[in-house]
């Protein structure tokens, strides 16, 4: 546990500007390369207690029901990857009376919705298919590579016997939720060993299927923070740099509640604030940006940076928080003073081991927040 007090609505968070408009995007560094050995961290035993059952769904029934979300498609930056004779031959196989993969779903507890897990694909090229375009509008979709009798057609230019047939044919859906133990865990390992595909998904990527909401809405938002993307550059495709800001939030608003491994601390903290309101909205925005805005002033775009061009995720999570919980007392009008403190923290013996080590450790973790609380309480 990390000995830390969990601030209140102070209005020392307001005094800066919160707006969050796009700016140029800075080219100065890699936008993946971040620092951070918590990614190599190992899978805990967990072990889960899971309701499953398999539905046999007609075509029409799932289309009618991506079409009003009740089958949800995550909101994940992995986009439509098949091609058109991939997705006609999909076609094909179920005008042929061919079986087909099943498609797995996790049931959402607070909803009667069904966050697609695997099967995205070919759910999305059965949607595609029956709204007779294919990818985007500008495009009919037409089969492609297929037996001489549907080549070239689309939805409207099946026979009414293909039509029927195609829309009778049977997909099989496991369905599955999680009863033991009371969190979305097996969500996650879930959607992490069927998803791979030949590339590892970073943590954040999963977060942002698995945990749709305001919260995630919200990193999304706060990512596009001027002073945010000053230092960290270019956006990430992998997410690391909405992670970033999960993660400051994580320790700044829970950090008491701190135990191993990181990703699981994350994870929480995203589900607990997953459709998060006002007022812990506003406060999110106002911390986030008042503390980026003061390291960026004082520090400059090497900010989070002390060995090298790769940004340090445990230098940052540290020296943002503690930044932040000296902001809980009033505005720093010294920048000088700050980017000295700075400077003088990153040769401490202490803080470099606590951002060195394994930094999801819970010693270390409490190393470095510690010596970074003191090393700003300070200053003016």
């Amino acid at each position: 546990m990390i000995a830390m007090d969990v601030p209140g609505t102070s209005d020392a968070h307001g005094d800066i500007d919160t707006s969050v408009s796009q700016p140029p995007v800075v080219e100065r560094y890699d936008a993946d390369d971040v620092e951070d050995d918590t990614e190599d961290e190992g899978v805990q035993t967990v072990r889960f207690r899971i309701s499953s059952y398999g539905a046999d769904y007609t075509v029409d029934s799932l289309v009618k029901r991506l079409h009003r979300e009740d089958f949800f498609v995550p909101p994940f930056q992995r986009e439509y990857v098949w091609t058109l004779p991939q997705a006609s031959k999909f076609i094909e196989s179920l005008l042929l009376g061919l079986p087909v993969p099943n498609v797995f779903v996790a049931k959402e507890a607070a909803s009667s919705k069904h966050l697609i897990i695997d099967g995205q694909q070919r759910l999305k090229t059965l949607q595609y298919f029956f709204e007779n375009y294919f990818i985007d509008h500008s495009r009919r979709f037409q089969l492609k590579d297929v037996a001489p009798e549907w080549s070239g057609l689309t939805v409207d230019d099946l026979s009414a016997d293909d039509r029927l047939r195609l829309e009778d044919s049977i997909v099989r859906v496991t369905i599955f939720k999680q009863d033991h133990p009371d969190d979305d865990r097996s969500i996650y390992s879930v959607f992490e060993r069927l998803n791979t595909g030949g590339t590892k998904l970073y943590p954040q990527e999963i977060r942002n299927c698995v945990s749709h909401g305001t919260f995630i809405e919200l990193l999304k938002d706060l990512n596009r923070n001027e002073s945010w993307r000053s230092i960290f550059g270019a956006p990430s495709k992998r997410q690391k740099d909405q992670e970033l800001i999960l993660r400051f939030l994580a320790f700044y608003f829970d950090g008491d509640n701190y135990k191993g491994p990181m990703r699981n601390f994350l994870n929480r903290f995203t589900e607990k604030h997953r459709n998060v309101a006002d007022p812990l909205t506003s406060e999110f925005r106002k911390v986030f940006a008042n503390t980026i805005h003061t390291v960026y002033e004082a520090m400059g775009h090497r900010a989070f940076r002390p060995l090298s061009p790769t940004l340090n995720a445990a230098v940052f999570d540290s020296v943002m928080v503690g930044v932040a919980k000296r902001l809980d007392c009033g505005p720093i009008s010294d920048s000088q003073h700050l980017k000295n403190a700075y400077e003088k923290l990153l040769t401490d013996g202490t803080f470099i081991s606590g951002y060195r080590g394994s930094t999801s450790d819970v010693g270390n973790v409490k190393a470095r927040f510690t010596s970074a609380h003191s090393a700003f309480r300070e200053i003016a």
